[in-house]
């Protein structure tokens, strides 16, 4: 059975996760397997920002993998536009992942500690764009700047050691941003960072995304951070969905008991037990 194909360059496309379930098999000594997801389903429209969230464990890094082709669903269907994601091929993967990018929760892990940052935000100018290698400095350069990393001479040659956490996770991201993806799998992307850091990485997502209209999944257990970058929430247990909505809606008035004790263990003392309250006077 032929796989539909959107052609790169098109409009942004629709996400749809529709019930799906991920069993992972059981070791040598158990039985049966490891339920991670269960009828999960959720939307992305085009250009949104969605924010799923979870604590540890809830099955947010498995949906990642379902959602970005490296890893297959049990059952449910996942698709992107016309394209069926649960059907493709290795060949379609490559496709694929210039419209759908990942940026990874571990900048030190994610970056090759032989090569520069040049070299690295170049892999994907030629790779997926097959840009002329006349042009790709100047590209690289355009990269650098969008993600805030100035003067851009200086850093192109940079090696990943030579970067603070923050300067590497911007690396990261302008990385993703190379290949021109439609849409951003961003899976914890600020919870290694100092705190200090971490709402400049945010306002850079948030900034980026607008910019070029693409949609963005934001996988992530810190609601505070979801409010800054997210239009609607998706909250995950136990690998079942059980609330959704607005992202501001789910803050102030949370229905599921799991969501309001996810907020009851904010360390903010701005929170109110209904939600997320204001300072006195703001």
């Amino acid at each position: 059975m032929s796989v539909d194909t959107e052609q790169p360059g098109s409009t942004v496309p629709r996400l749809v996760v529709t019930e799906v379930d991920k069993v992972f098999p059981a070791g040598r000594r158990s039985a049966g397997g490891v339920q991670a997801l269960q009828q999960v389903s959720l939307t992305i429209e085009p250009g949104e920002s969605v924010g799923l969230v979870g604590a540890s464990g809830s099955g947010k890094t498995t949906l990642a993998r379902l959602v970005t082709g490296v890893g297959r669903p049990s059952a449910g269907t996942i698709t992107f536009g016309s394209l069926r994601v649960d059907r493709l091929r290795r060949r379609q993967l490559r496709g694929y992942r210039r419209e759908v990018q990942l940026v990874f929760q571990d900048p030190y892990a994610a970056l090759n500690p032989v090569h520069t940052v040049g070299y690295a935000l170049s892999r994907p100018l030629v790779n997926f764009l097959g840009s002329d290698p006349r042009e790709v400095r100047r590209l690289v350069l355009r990269l650098l700047d969008s993600v805030g990393l100035t003067p851009v001479e200086q850093f192109i040659e940079k090696m990943p050691h030579q970067l603070s956490g923050g300067q590497r996770q911007r690396v990261v991201i302008a990385r993703a941003l190379a290949s021109e993806p439609k849409l951003l799998v961003a899976d914890e992307p600020v919870s290694m960072l100092d705190v200090s850091l971490r709402a400049g990485i945010l306002s850079l997502l948030a900034d980026r995304r607008r910019e070029r209209g693409i949609s963005l999944l934001y996988i992530t257990h810190d609601l505070l951070s979801a409010r800054v970058v997210t239009d609607r929430l998706v909250v995950l247990n136990q690998g079942r969905v059980v609330e959704t909505g607005a992202t501001v809606e789910v803050l102030q008035h949370p229905r599921h008991p799991y969501t309001r004790q996810l907020l009851a263990a904010l360390p903010n003392p701005f929170l109110s037990k209904t939600g997320l309250g204001q300072p006195e006077g703001g």
